[in-house]
């Protein structure tokens, strides 16, 4: 596939944004921020009783790259357990994207999952927002 359908993609998310919303009865909820370019995201993430993501939304603004990163990571973990998505890596997220990104970009690119893992592991600690 050609760099060009892969942009594509990206542009379909950030105009299309899945899961976009929140969550009223959430188990977590997570606020992240890029200070270098001022991209936004709140996470809201229901569990089930396997800790796993039952559902998951997210609201914010920045670019394209954050915003579908942040459409394309949740539809990537619903239904996954906490611990799967904790292991979720850089390379996973870039994998998502499969467009060059450089060392600029790159924070925005990772937004979306830094705010889902820092959220969890809150919620593991028993911080409740």
């Amino acid at each position: 596939m050609s760099t060009d359908l892969y942009a594509e993609n990206i542009i379909d998310h950030f105009n299309s944004p899945r899961n976009q919303g929140e969550i009223e009865k959430y188990d977590i909820k997570q606020k992240g921020f890029n200070p270098f370019c001022g991209d936004h995201i709140e996470i809201t993430v229901k569990l089930n009783q396997k800790k796993e993501i039952q559902d998951i939304k997210f609201t914010g603004k920045g670019c394209s790259i954050s915003q579908a990163s942040a459409s394309m990571l949740t539809e990537l973990v619903r239904g996954k357990s906490i611990d799967q998505v904790k292991s979720l890596t850089k390379e996973d997220i870039l994998d998502l994207l499969n467009i060059p990104i450089g060392p600029v970009r790159m924070k925005c690119a990772l937004l979306a999952l830094d705010t889902v893992q820092e959220g969890i592991k809150l919620y593991e600690n028993g911080v409740k927002k």
